[in-house]
Formats: structure tokens, C-alpha cells, sequence
């Protein structure tokens, strides 16, 4: 068929396939409601080439010459046309062969184009994050993001401040911390003159080293912005938690020791008025550190040997009778025992030879409390080096401790054996105590006292049992019962031994508890006399308190205030039934070892280093520069529960009990124990 009747017919054809699909599925749109309509990579090729077939269809072609190419459709408005569906089974699809198969042919080769050329995506150039900074700032910041992603782990500690480092030069487009247009900035220089002033708070200079920005290229002046972002880092690190994790000292302590966060540091470097300054806000806010530091840069401002030391002379004392003798160095002794007296009083009283006693004491010298030629000399020493380095030891330890040592808190000074209770900053109380001897030392932790047990049961300890009380036993089998203790043998062929509560008990008539893994508490005794020692080193590793009653008034006058709590009327539950009064705010108890310490009249004051801890902390400071990495919550022990598992018909599950209640809060099953009360 040939002619016009056959351009009809391809023209009805093509327009037929136009109109098919799009108006039946416009209807079924129109009648959803749909606003728009998304078509296929395949309506769109189909389309495009229905629309060339009718336009090839009606207008006539040169012979011999090929179609013009369909053009891509040109706007919403251009009609679309769906697949046609495939054909029945004994069916040939209505689609000419040379329509079809040029239409797949386009499809196939040919990438998609938009349905609308006015929405079609633009590609999008990310703007510069380095665009605005300074030219000279931007060739540095260029250098720096290198060396974060290629040399940081040569620069810095560890990974994590690693990573905290390169986030925060993220955010700033990694502009140089301490330069300005290529310059040393006065961030820079607070900062500097702050590391080089170190050694006020105890520490080396010579541990943070500083660049010197002037003259470097690009590449160096980064790689000196991030070691001084370095060395701020290590600073805050070392003034706050210390040089060296503590376990390098010992392993008997829980301390806190919390280094700051870096991102933190940074932070506060970074935004602050003064740079140098803020460094100091990771020093220890504690008190004691603080006086300590000031005593530091007092005895380094001293000149040794100016003319104020105590000449030698015959032996001054007071002898049976109480008879003072007279002296013209008796003046110069009580300025450098901290006295107070007129400078014309020349009597070597009582007041002065118990100074010279304590002097005596904390400097290893035969306390005799008489001014003989060996105290001379350790008046005049100075010892002035010995003194820096014991208040360094001591400043040290200081920082392993919480920043925040609560409102109400209980400190122990071991080498002083003492105990003070300290409330909204104040001290309210204080006391003696008797601390643990030099081969079982007690630790150095910060815990919480939770409950007061009254008339508490002693149950002791595995390390006694097995070290002390079954070698008795078996060189004498009636020497525990005379004790007062009793021995229950249990069926797994352990031994538990403990004493009822009484008078003769060992931990006397009150324990304040503070569950930790030492299991070392404090408590009353029966032994009295040992408290008029001036060494109080005779304990298994817990405290004894010279006065429980009073310590317990104070303690539940501050956490049970409103009950009128008072020495006499604890006194007055002495007995045989154990009760535990809990306290609805734990009180942090603090066990430190301050061997240098300054009193509230502005002295120094030196104690005997009992457990060596200053030498070994003095030998790491010396050797070690370890990374404090944060402290891992600790694992609490297992509270006791009151309610029993679910057990198998034929036997009941044992009650669960924690660590420290199995040896000194109570019985487990099958140990026989007094009746005891809680007081919530």
C-alpha cells in the first residue's frame, strides 16, 4: 500500500499509541486526587519516539533518506506515552518492527535526560572552608590538615587526642591555633609564659617545650601549632591527674585520678580572654594544694644561711621538776617552731620543748623534746631541698584525688593520724586515729561511708584467718575462745571465724562503713592506751577513732539533721544487737597521705614518711611520663538482696550477699549471726 491512504494509516497508528495509555492512566490519577504523575526512563524513550513516528508519518520524507532524529521532549506539557503491554499468548504486538526496535536501541545507548529541563540538577561546588582566612593563616591551615591526616600519631599521646585535635581543627577550617596572619598570636605568648612558670605548681619545665614561631615556612610553622597544641595538652593533663597513673607508686589505692577531656581543653584555651590563665583552672582547687603551692614558691624565695640560724649551746630541756631554764636562743627557736612569744622571753618551757618534740618527730630524730646538737642542725639545714621535694611528693598525690571532695567530707592524714570532718568548707571536727602498721599499710581511696553500724559483729578477714588465727589454733586450741571468738567450720571446708557483738569486741562498739576492696573501715576499740602514742601504727589496715560516739553525733548531725543525734544517745544503744543507721546522704571519705601539709597558721608541716610513699613517688616523678587515661567506672560489689531466687523443689538458692557485708556487715547463710536493726 503506497500513497496518501497509507500516511493516514501510519499517522492513525502512532497517535493511537499516543493517546492509549496516558489518558486511561490520567483518569485513574484524576480520580486519586494525584497532583503529578512520575514516568519511567522507558515512557519517556517511548514517547519521544511515537512523537518522531507521527511526525515522520505526516510530514513526507526525500526518498531514500532517513527520518530526522526525535527530539528529547520539551516540557510538562509534552504527551507521554506508557509501554504498551506485552501481547497475548498467539498474539503479535501492533508495533512495527522498525518502530520498535530503533525505540530499544535509543533506550539502551542513550543516558536518561530530565522530564523538564527547567529543574534539572546543577552540580553544586562546595564552597572553600579555607576561603576566608588569611593568605598567610591559609597556607599553614593547608599544612596542618596534612599533618593531622598523615604525621598526627608522631605528634600526639594517644588516639583519642588525636581525634579530639583533628575535630577541633575541623571546626575552626583548620586555622592555626596560636598564630595570627602568619604571626605569633597573644594567645600564643599567655600561654608560653604560663608552661615556662611550671615549676610553681610543682613540675619541669623542661617536660613542655615550647617553639619559636619566628622565620618558619608554612610547613614548619604547622607541624609548631600542633606540637604546642601538644604540649598545652600534656600540661593540663600533667597539673590535673598527675605525670604517671598511680599504680606506679602502689598498688593500695582507688583514687579517682581523672585527667580532663582534650576537646574540653581546647575549648576553654581557645575562647578564653587570657590563655595563661585558664591554664590554671586545671590545677587542684583543693585547699591543702593550695597552700601547699604557696609554701613551695615561699621556701624557693628563701636564701639558705642569712644569718638566722641557731647557734650551738648546751642542751636545753625541761627536766623532772618542771624547771625552766633560760636561754638567748630560745627566741630564734620559737620563730622557727612557729611560737609565738615576746622576743625577751628567754624560758624553754613546756610549750617549747613539745614543739621541739614534734620537730623531732617528723624529722626522724630521737623525740626527746631537748634542743641538743642534732636538732640544731636540722633546725638550720635547711633541709630546704628535702622540704621542695616532699611538697612536691605531696602536691603530686594531691591530683590523684577528686576535684570536688563533696560539701561534707571526712579526710584522713595518715602520717599525722588524724581524721577531720570538713562541712561546707569549714572544719567541724577532728580527731586521733590509729592507722595501719608499715607491713599492712592502710590505703589511700575516696569512697563513700553509707551506714553506722552499732554494736557490730567482727568477722574477720580471710588474710587474719589464714596468717594468724589458724596457726594459733593450732598451737593452742582453747586460744580464740578465750579471745572471744567464735569458729564455725563450713561444709566446703572453709573456716569463717568471727566475734559476737560486746564490749571486749575487736572493732569496739561502733564500725563506720564504706564498702571498698581493701575491706578497711573505721571503727571504735577496746584498746584506748595506744591512742596517747605518737606513732599510731599498729592496725591491720583499718582506722580506729579515739572518740566513735562524738564522730558518729557529727556524722548524723550532718546527714540526718533534723533527728537530734547525740554522743549520749548512741551510748545509750550499746548492746548486743547490731543495728545499722544508714545515712541518706553519703558522705565521701577521703584516706590521703599528706606528709607535708600547712597548718592554719601558715606552717609547714612535715611528717614521718612512714610508708615510703614520698620516695617512690619522688622516684616517678623523676623516671616516669606515663598517659593517665581515664578511670573505668568502677564495678560496684553486689548489693545485698532481700529476696530469695527461685530454687529448685528440692533446696532453697543461697541469699545474695555483697563482698564486703559477707565479712563485716552481717552472716551469710549458715553463719550464725546477732540479731541486728536497720534504721532507714
Amino acid at each position: 500500500m503506497s500513497g496518501p491512504r497509507y500516511d493516514r494509516i501510519l499517522a492513525s497508528t502512532a497517535l493511537a499509541l499516543i493517546l492509549a495509555a496516558p489518558l486511561g492512566a490520567a483518569a485513574v490519577a484524576q480520580e486519586a486526587g494525584a497532583a503529578t504523575t512520575a514516568e519511567s526512563a522507558g515512557q519517556r524513550a517511548a514517547a519521544t519516539y511515537a512523537n518522531a513516528a507521527l511526525d515522520a508519518a505526516i510530514t513526507p520524507q526525500p526518498k531514500n533518506e532517513s527520518p530526522a532524529p526525535a527530539p528529547e521532549l520539551a516540557g510538562a506539557s509534552s504527551v507521554v506515552v506508557s509501554p504498551a503491554p506485552a501481547p497475548a499468548a498467539g498474539e503479535t504486538s501492533v508495533v512495527p518492527k522498525d518502530v520498535a526496535a530503533p525505540a530499544a536501541a535509543k533506550d539502551a545507548a542513550a543516558p536518561a535526560t530530565p522530564a523538564n529541563s527547567t529543574i534539572a540538577t546543577e552540580q553544586t561546588v562546595a564552597p572553600d572552608p579555607m576561603a576566608s582566612l588569611d593568605p598567610a593563616d591559609r597556607a599553614v591551615a593547608e599544612k596542618v590538615r596534612d599533618l593531622l591526616a598523615a604525621k598526627s600519631d608522631k605528634i600526639f599521646a594517644s588516639k583519642k587526642e588525636r581525634a579530639a585535635v583533628e575535630t577541633f581543627y575541623q571546626a575552626r577550617s583548620f586555622a592555626p591555633l596560636w598564630l595570627e596572619k602568619g604571626v605569633e598570636n597573644a594567645r600564643s605568648k599567655a600561654v608560653v609564659a604560663r608552661l615556662k612558670g611550671a615549676e610553681a605548681d610543682g613540675l619541669e619545665v623542661n617536660d613542655y617545650k615550647t617553639p619559636n614561631f619566628a622565620g618558619m615556612s608554612p610547613d614548619a610553622l604547622a607541624e609548631a601549632d600542633l606540637k604546642l597544641t601538644q604540649t598545652v595538652l600534656t600540661y593540663a593533663r600533667h597539673v590535673q591527674a598527675g605525670r604517671f597513673p598511680y599504680t606506679r607508686v602502689s598498688n593500695n589505692m582507688e583514687l579517682i585520678q581523672a585527667p580532663p577531656d582534650a576537646a574540653e581543653v581546647l575549648a576553654k584555651v581557645a575562647d578564653a580572654a587570657d590563655a595563661g590563665k585558664a591554664l590554671d583552672d586545671f590545677s587542684p582547687p583543693h585547699e591543702a594544694y593550695k597552700r601547699l603551692k604557696a609554701m613551695l614558691a615561699e621556701i624557693r624565695g628563701k636564701t639558705a644561711g642569712t644569718g638566722n640560724a641557731i647557734a650551738d649551746g648546751q642542751l636545753l630541756k625541761v627536766n623532772a621538776k618542771a624547771q625552766m631554764m633560760e636561754d638567748p636562743r630560745v627566741p630564734l627557736l620559737r620563730e622557727k617552731l612557729g611560737l609565738g612569744g615576746e622576743a625577751s622571753d628567754l624560758k624553754y618551757d613546756a610549750k617549747v620543748a613539745e614543739a621541739v618534740k614534734k620537730f623531732q618527730r617528723a624529722n626522724e630524730l630521737p623525740a626527746t623534746g631537748n634542743l641538743d646538737a642534732k636538732t640544731i642542725k636540722e633546725l638550720n639545714g635547711p633541709p630546704r631541698e628535702k622540704h621542695i621535694d616532699t611538697i612536691i611528693a605531696n602536691m603530686e598525690r594531691w591530683r590523684w584525688y577528686p576535684r570536688d571532695l563533696g560539701q561534707a567530707h571526712v579526710v584522713v592524714n595518715q602520717p599525722d593520724f588524724s581524721l577531720k570532718v570538713m562541712h561546707n568548707g569549714a572544719q567541724v571536727w577532728t580527731t586521733r586515729i590509729v592507722i595501719g602498721k608499715t607491713d599492712m599499710p592502710t590505703p589511700l581511696l575516696s569512697e563513700t561511708m553509707k551506714y553506722i553500724t552499732i554494736n557490730p559483729t567482727w568477722n574477720v578477714p580471710p588474710s587474719i584467718v589464714h596468717n594468724e588465727y589458724l596457726p594459733a589454733l593450732q598451737q593452742d586450741p582453747t586460744v580464740l575462745q578465750r579471745m572471744g571468738l567464735k569458729v564455725v567450720y563450713n561444709r566446703d571446708g572453709s573456716v569463717h571465724i568471727y566475734q559476737p557483738p560486746g564490749e571486749a569486741n575487736a572493732l569496739g562498739r561502733i564500725r563506720f562503713n564504706f564498702p571498698n576492696r581493701f575491706l578497711v573501715y573505721q571503727h571504735d576499740t577496746p584498746d584506748k592506751h595506744l591512742f596517747a602514742q605518737d606513732v599510731r601504727a599498729f592496725s591491720h589496715g583499718c582506722m580506729r577513732v579515739q572518740d566513735p560516739a562524738k564522730y558518729a553525733e557529727v556524722l548524723f548531725g550532718i546527714a540526718r539533721p533534723t533527728e537530734n543525734w547525740s554522743a549520749d544517745k548512741i551510748k545509750r544503744m550499746f548492746g548486743t544487737g547490731e543495728q545499722d543507721v544508714q545515712l541518706p546522704v553519703p558522705i565521701w571519705v577521703h584516706l590521703t597521705y599528706q606528709s607535708a601539709f600547712v597548718d592554719d597558721a601558715g606552717k609547714l608541716q612535715i611528717r614521718r614518711d612512714i610508708y615510703n610513699l614520698d620516695s617512690r613517688t619522688l622516684a616517678a616523678i623523676k623516671s616516669d611520663r606515663s598517659v593517665v587515661e581515664p578511670m573505668q567506672e568502677r564495678k560496684r560489689e553486689e548489693v545485698a538482696s532481700t529476696s530469695q531466687r527461685r530454687a529448685a523443689p528440692q533446696a532453697q538458692a543461697p541469699r545474695i550477699v555483697s563482698f564486703f557485708e559477707a565479712f563485716f556487715g552481717g552472716g551469710q547463710q549458715g553463719r550464725p549471726v546477732p540479731p541486728r536493726r536497720v534504721t532507714r
